[in-house]
């Protein structure tokens, strides 16, 4: 049986690499390998607005990558100065490809930016800078390494299911979910309240969750991801 084929989003800026720096699409491996442990192939899924619906044809599932903050006019805020410089071409072209996912009712897994992008998509709007709410930053002590910290599942989520009741996962950020958008229930929260995981309990599976599971130990998203594209793609082929 053919792997199911899983988008995920990516990066657009400049990188390095030998001798070169240049503009370039990328993603960390961790993605990649995330998902083919858990038996999918994973296509690297540039922004764009255009050549959606062309997208989402190749696909049989989709993962929203982290990445920059959501530009805040986006969910009609002012930019806080903490929010990272707006990259629109990413905002537009993920936010189109993420309503025409989520029309197909195509398996979505949200990562870190991407379920800030998820909440937003939904008319949701985002904590531009969660220090100044929670008085600390455990959930990114130093830029560049992942913090590890516990967070509690609601009973009965779809999230709970796949990956219990709680579990210790591996975060990155300063900005979370805010008011949640229309559709979407709260799945888990972290010790000092923060929102760490939202879900749609309508679909199929659309499920974005704060952490980022693919630099974590345990494959139970991306597995859980996986089957639920499997299924899809048997479904389409009919």
């Amino acid at each position: 049986m053919a792997r199911p084929v899983v988008g995920i989003t990516s990066y657009s800026q400049e990188a390095s690499w030998g001798v070169w720096r240049l503009p370039a699409v990328l993603i960390p491996l961790m993605y990649v390998e995330a998902v083919e442990r858990a038996g999918g192939r994973a296509l690297v899924v540039p922004p764009s607005e255009v050549g959606v619906e062309e997208t989402l044809d190749a696909l049989d599932g989709i993962i929203f990558s982290g990445g920059a903050d959501v530009d805040p006019t986006v969910y009609g805020s002012e930019r806080h100065p903490e929010t990272d410089a707006p990259q629109r071409h990413r905002d537009e072209g993920e936010l189109e490809l993420l309503r025409a996912a989520l029309e197909r009712d195509m398996p979505t897994l949200a990562i870190c930016r991407g379920v800030q992008l998820l909440n937003v998509a939904r008319g949701g709007d985002l904590v531009q800078h969660l220090p100044e709410e929670v008085g600390h930053d455990e959930h990114k002590q130093t830029p560049g390494v992942f913090a590890v910290h516990p967070v509690d599942v609601k009973e009965g989520t779809r999230l709970a299911s796949v990956i219990g009741p709680r579990s210790d996962v591996t975060s990155h950020h300063h900005q979370a979910v805010g008011r949640i958008g229309e559709g979407l229930i709260e799945a888990a929260w972290a010790a000092d309240g923060t929102l760490e995981a939202i879900e749609d309990p309508d679909a199929r599976f659309a499920l974005g969750v704060q952490w980022h599971p693919e630099a974590g130990d345990d494959d139970a998203l991306f597995r859980a991801l996986v089957a639920e594209a499997s299924r899809y793609r048997a479904e389409r082929v009919r």
